[in-house]
């Protein structure tokens, strides 16, 4: 018998954070694309550094196209708990204002801001959304870094 405390299983789940300005456009979808791809494999986050009302209606709109509902969703505000708790961290778009926390991964997606846009210019932004999303889900399968 020992007096080490057993391991849990829990660390095995990864938890990855989509950032970008607003949380209203971009990271709302990178979120949406990997819950519904991987479940409750990830735990997933999104947050703003300057958080909007609302989600981008459009931005909605676009996620619905797919089956992706995010009308329930709202903006969040970026704190050091949400970065210190996840495994990998994805910026879009919000600079130098997010928290560093050694020992985590930092990605920076560069993406065009679906703020103001169409439907017809959204469109293009969630497909690359949802390409990265499927790269980085095969990679955190495969249980490779992501890049």
């Amino acid at each position: 018998m020992t007096d080490q405390p057993e391991q849990s299983d829990q660390h095995d789940q990864h938890s990855v954070l989509f950032v970008c300005v607003h949380n209203a456009g971009r990271s709302q979808m990178a979120a949406g694309f990997l819950t519904s791809l991987a479940g409750d494999r990830v735990e997933v986050r999104s947050a703003g550094t300057q958080p909007a009302d609302d989600v981008n209606p459009v931005v909605v709109a676009a996620m619905a196209e797919l089956g992706i509902d995010l009308g329930a969703e709202s903006p969040k505000v970026l704190t050091s708990d949400a970065v210190r708790a996840s495994d990998v961290v994805i910026t879009m778009g919000c600079g130098d204002e997010c928290p560093y926390f050694p020992g985590k991964t930092y990605l920076d997606w560069e993406l065009a801001d679906p703020a103001g846009a169409g439907i017809e210019a959204v469109r293009p932004i969630r497909d690359d959304i949802r390409r990265r999303v499927e790269a980085l889900v095969a990679r955190l399968d495969a249980g490779k870094a992501p890049v």
